[in-house]
């Protein structure tokens, strides 16, 4: 073979290896990949870990319900070893009730829930890490929540926030759905005595155990803001 033709070889297959080691410029400047929006509905059971919490914790299970079209989230929150859950009813309108057995309190918010792309709007992309054995694209947002989600399936899989509190998403259902009368709020919600008493806003200290999962945005002059609900 003549040596300008093996030259001519050897220089194009340097040429492929390097283009396959190397990526594009194009490639390069790709743009991270954005969130998942949520589904209008879903039901997700959640494990919760406020052991490692500000202030300390108990482990918790959560149902949440998420009815975006119906203007309502809940939060259905069993505490370890605690046969009286919770209920954490959140509507559009910025109302809350946080509900048991026995009391209740009522919480205002300057918002309601959080919309299915509420990750969207001033998220920044951390990059991929292995989390609880899935391989994850993480994003965290005002540096208030920590949002892990599958690569493959793009569900959610974790989220932490600043607190040290951590959930973890044990089984995503699209479309689930609870009936009407599990979201409505006892009738001691609404005793005047009891409403004075019990009222509060995003702004004052509330009970810890409160799910700051879709009560902590609120917007100040068109910016969104963290808010602890804790």
């Amino acid at each position: 073979m003549p040596s300008q033709l093996l030259l001519s070889l050897l220089a194009a297959a340097a040429a492929a290896a390097l283009a396959v080691a190397l990526p594009s410029e194009a490639a390069a400047a790709a743009p991270p990949p954005a969130p998942t929006p949520w589904p209008e509905r879903f039901h997700a059971v959640l494990f919760t870990n406020m052991t490692q919490a500000s202030g300390g914790g108990r482990l918790k299970m959560t149902d949440l319900y998420y009815d975006w079209p119906g203007g309502r989230n809940l939060n259905l929150v069993t505490r370890q070893l605690s046969d009286d859950p919770i209920y954490d009813v959140e509507w559009t309108n910025g109302t809350s009730y946080y509900f048991n057995s026995t009391s209740c309190r009522t919480m205002l918010f300057r918002v309601g829930i959080l919309p299915p792309d509420w990750l969207a709007d001033g998220a920044v992309y951390l990059g991929r890490e292995t989390v609880d054995g899935f391989d994850c694209h993480v994003w965290t947002k005002v540096d208030f929540i920590w949002y892990y989600e599958d690569v493959v399936t793009h569900r959610p899989v974790r989220w932490n926030f600043y607190t040290g509190m951590q959930q973890h998403v044990m089984s995503f259902e699209v479309g689930g759905v609870l009936e009407d009368s599990k979201w409505q709020a006892p009738a001691y919600c609404f005793n005047d005595k009891g409403a004075a008493a019990n009222s509060t806003t995003a702004n004052d200290k509330i009970d810890g155990e409160i799910d700051v999962m879709t009560s902590f945005l609120r917007f100040v002059g068109g910016q969104q803001t963290a808010v602890a609900a804790v």
